[in-house]
């Protein structure tokens, strides 16, 4: 019994022993004098790149596709004959649309022909000024036919040449050579470079404070450079899993998106002004957050609002004022001493 006596009282001793020691290196570890700091908040979310629209290349008539050689992936420019539509139907329509330019061309020679004759007749009296003027006007008739039928066959030639619709990235193509289309279906898919945004959904309190104009950047999930975006806009749905998407656009035109990509987009917020303390020197009790002020010899505890960290410091609105002295070494052993006293073994 005295043996085991002896050891417990050993046991006490050696724990206060060592309380007592971490404690002296605790307070031989020194104070922080805080300063007052002016901070840029950001506020993060994971993003992707995603279309704004998609352009797609419809057939302007029924019939057959031929001669498109190009595939999923490709680039095209704007304006690029991409193939062709053929087929019975287009073919009957272009023999009449040139049908109908050759007849009318046919009139107006015969309306020019008829103008001079009854202008030379007028010349030698055999006419009147009356015949010549109905002339002129048969001419200008002949000629707006034959515009208009000229106009109708390019118009025609012109639909059965499948065109790329902007210049972009081919993203799928819906017929293949030998299929045939109707009147408005869409061939392919294309995706304009400058058609692309990055989408990122805000959860939280924060996103309140976000708004069209906020500059921040992109930073691509595979390790690529950092792209400067601003916020273009914040969409008024909420997502179903209730984040709010927000549209950015990178603020260099000769950025480059790649469609898909995934990353994180990091905002700029509102600056934000108090003091900062080190994050260690924070104790939190009791649902309060706490630090220990050094006045003369002693510490007092004080109450502290903490609004964001930065880099190892913690951004205090309330509760400190610059100039201040804060225990930083083992602050959380120091707030609770007293604690500690209490329930101190006693010899």
């Amino acid at each position: 019994m005295r043996t085991s006596s002896f050891r417990l009282r050993c046991l006490r001793t050696l724990a206060a022993l060592g309380w007592l020691l971490c404690f002296n290196a605790s307070a031989r570890q020194g104070l922080v004098t805080v300063q007052a700091r002016t901070v840029t908040t950001h506020i993060r979310a994971y993003a992707r790149v995603v279309p704004i629209s998609e352009t797609k290349l419809r057939a302007a008539m029924p019939g057959v596709v031929q001669g498109i050689t190009i595939l999923p992936g490709s680039t095209v420019k704007g304006g690029a004959v991409l193939g062709h539509l053929k087929g019975p139907g287009i073919e009957a329509l272009l023999v009449q649309r040139r049908g109908a330019v050759a007849g009318d061309r046919a009139a107006l020679r015969a309306a020019n022909r008829s103008l001079a004759s009854e202008r030379q007749k007028r010349a030698s009296h055999l006419s009147t000024s009356q015949s010549v003027s109905d002339a002129q006007a048969a001419v200008s008739q002949a000629k707006a036919k034959f515009s208009a039928a000229q106009a109708r066959l390019a118009a025609t030639e012109e639909q059965t040449v499948l065109r790329a619709p902007v210049t972009g990235t081919v993203l799928s193509i819906a017929i293949g050579n030998g299929e045939r289309v109707g009147a408005g279906q869409a061939i392919l898919t294309v995706q304009p470079p400058d058609r692309l945004w990055i989408e990122a959904f805000y959860y939280g309190t924060d996103f309140g404070t976000i708004h069209p104009g906020m500059a921040g950047s992109f930073v691509p999930a595979d390790g690529g450079a950092t792209i400067p975006v601003r916020v273009i806009s914040v969409l008024a749905r909420i997502d179903p899993g209730g984040g709010l998407p927000i549209g950015l656009r990178p603020t260099e035109k000769n950025a480059a998106l790649p469609r898909g990509q995934n990353g994180t987009v990091i905002l700029d917020g509102k600056p934000r002004k108090g003091v900062a303390v080190p994050t260690g020197a924070l104790i939190l009790d009791r649902g309060r957050w706490w630090v220990l002020v050094r006045v003369g010899q002693r510490d007092r505890r004080q109450a502290v609002s903490p609004v964001t960290r930065i880099d190892g410091e913690t951004l205090v609105g309330q509760g400190l004022s610059a100039g201040m002295r804060v225990v930083v070494g083992n602050a959380y052993l120091r707030f609770h001493r007293d604690v500690a006293r209490q329930y101190q073994p006693p010899d």
